[in-house]
């Protein structure tokens, strides 16, 4: 089937749903192939095991077997053990070799590569990593560490790119780009051994000292007295969990990496709400019974994907404040003059745009087998619009100049028009002074992009019955950021709202009113629900291992 586009192709698969091929049942092999086994398993029952077990299983293969088998497959066994070693020092020992890559996260994706890499055993080579803990749990992150040292004491250099406090202070050498973000940043304000860097006056140093925290809410949220219920969901590694998400409360779900944390939250839970909310046609995995629908009217879920993937989308035209710019400049006189109409300040309606980059600013280069490449339009020099329009000016500022203004300038620029004032202000209330209102959305980070979308739900009108649902928002986010995305749930609870975040962090954690923690490993040793409750509750646990990380933080 040939899509004209990934949107498309998207908004086609959210129509459809996968289901095992009735001939092979999933294994993806003639029945001819599943014949041969090796000490009873055949090659699609090995691929379906989790590499936990599946590295169990190989270790004594060989005594299990004849001396012509062992003949055949001494040196595979021996190299397939070595790899399979290599994914268990990266904490990837819950996947399954037949899992798709399509399902993989960016985290695991990168996981699997760095393994690949470890397994090489190459020296004098410099390995950059970008955000290499995503999705990982405090408890995998230590393995990760130590391969990366692995790979160091091979003879590599390793540059991570990170904002974990373990990864920084287990770093042989730290560098601090700062001080702030956007305009503000772009210098090298520290940097150093941990040891010498925890004594500089910084705002990374001030975080990793203990100078700066997120502090523990002195009373935790009680909630409305309602909740929404869901009983024996059994999709995936899920063993027939009953849960309770209590509405009114900033809910934290945690967990160890593969302990099903997404198959409960965003496959299950998030569909059922859909379906409810808006007729979804989605399909939520298995599950026997909910109850609690009724007391929310919404769910939005608020993931780091793009804004847009082309360089016209950008903040103002996401938040929808750009309309009110162009009707502002609609009602200049001197537009009214001319006979512009707010169309006219649209860099999508041809009268005003610059027709040789038709409004986009860039220019695509197809680059064949590569990217595409963006270059500056020559005609209009990335300012989207033609001469005539350009002329139009609002205290002394085209409609161009206006897209290329930072939040903070503009909220300085639109101070006596409230209307945008107001919309613009969410932006800077969630950390985002520094990106510009016409910032092509291809530049923004997964972080930022989310920030902009939770700017977009505080500026709409709250009924306080919304189910909100973030998965890992501190990815890719600085300590001071954090402490920004925390305000910014903090008020979208205090308005009634019922706020769900999946994650591993722990300033994230401590700030929780309610705690479900699963587990207790991942994969097949997952599934289970090991608590339910507040963080003050869930530190006095011995069966978890969120428990043990997080009573560092509640000292």
């Amino acid at each position: 089937m040939l899509f004209r586009s990934e949107r498309m192709r998207e908004w086609t698969e959210a129509y459809m749903e996968i289901k095992p091929c009735a001939s092979c049942e999933g294994t993806r092999l003639k029945k001819e192939s599943n014949c041969f086994r090796v000490d009873t398993h055949t090659i699609a029952q090995l691929s379906a095991m989790n590499l936990d077990n599946l590295a169990a299983w190989f270790d004594g293969v060989e005594l299990r077997l004849d001396k012509k088998d062992n003949l055949i497959g001494k040196d595979i066994f021996k190299e397939i053990s070595d790899r399979l070693a290599f994914l268990l020092q990266v904490g990837l020992g819950y996947l399954s070799l037949n899992r798709p890559s399509r399902s993989l996260s960016g985290g695991e994706s990168q996981r699997i590569r760095l393994a690949t890499q470890i397994g090489s055993q190459l020296r004098g080579i410099t390995y950059i990593l970008d955000e290499p803990s995503i999705g990982l749990h405090q408890r995998d992150n230590h393995q990760l560490i130590e391969a990366l040292k692995k790979m160091r004491d091979l003879g590599n250099t390793v540059l991570v790119v990170e904002h974990d406090k373990d990864i920084m202070l287990a770093a042989d050498h730290l560098i601090d780009v700062g001080p702030r973000a956007g305009s503000h940043g772009g210098k090298i304000v520290a940097q150093g051994k941990p040891s010498s860097f925890l004594k500089l006056d910084t705002l990374t140093a001030g975080y990793l000292n203990g100078k700066h925290q997120l502090q523990v809410p002195a009373l935790r949220r009680t909630g409305n007295g309602k909740a929404i219920s869901i009983q024996s969901a059994s999709g995936n590694n899920l063993q027939k969990v009953t849960v309770e998400f209590p509405l009114g409360k900033l809910i934290v779900v945690t967990g160890v990496s593969g302990s099903g944390k997404s198959t409960l939250i965003n496959e299950t839970l998030y569909p059922i709400l859909a379906i409810h909310c808006f007729g979804s046609r989605t399909s939520p995995l298995p599950f026997k019974k909910v109850t609690g629908l009724e007391h929310i009217d919404k769910v939005i879920e608020i993931d780091q994907s793009p804004i847009g993937r082309t360089p016209r989308s950008n903040p103002a035209t996401y938040c929808g404040f750009f309309t009110e710019i162009r009707m502002l400049f609609a009602s200049l006189p001197e537009s009214k003059v001319r006979g512009y109409g707010p169309g006219r300040f649209s860099f999508n309606v041809k009268t005003g745009r610059c027709n040789t980059c038709e409004g986009g600013g860039m220019r695509v280069i197809e680059m064949n087998f590569l990217p595409d490449v963006y270059v500056h339009c020559s005609s209009c020099n990335g300012k989207r619009y033609n001469r005539e329009t350009l002329e139009v000016r609002y205290k002394g500022k085209s409609i161009a100049d206006v897209l290329e203004m930072t939040v903070e300038e503009a909220l300085v620029f639109f101070t006596a028009v409230p209307y945008l004032y107001r919309k613009i202000k969410v932006l800077e209330e969630v950390g985002l002074g520094y990106i510009t209102l016409g910032q092509a959305a291809t530049t923004l980070s997964g972080g930022e992009a989310q920030r902009i979308k939770l700017s977009t739900e505080l500026a709409k009108r709250e009924t306080g019955k919304t189910f909100y649902i973030l998965d890992e928002p501190t990815t890719g986010l600085h300590f001071e950021d954090i402490s920004h995305l925390m305000e910014v749930l903090t008020k979208l609870v205090d308005r009634g709202n019922t706020v769900l975040v999946i994650e591993h962090n722990t300033d994230v954690i401590k700030m929780a009113d309610h705690i479900i923690d699963l587990g207790p490993e991942g994969g097949d040793g997952g599934g289970k629900i090991l608590f339910e409750g507040t963080p003050e509750e869930l530190v006095r646990q011995t069966n978890t291992y969120t428990a043990r990380f997080l009573k560092q933080e509640l000292k």
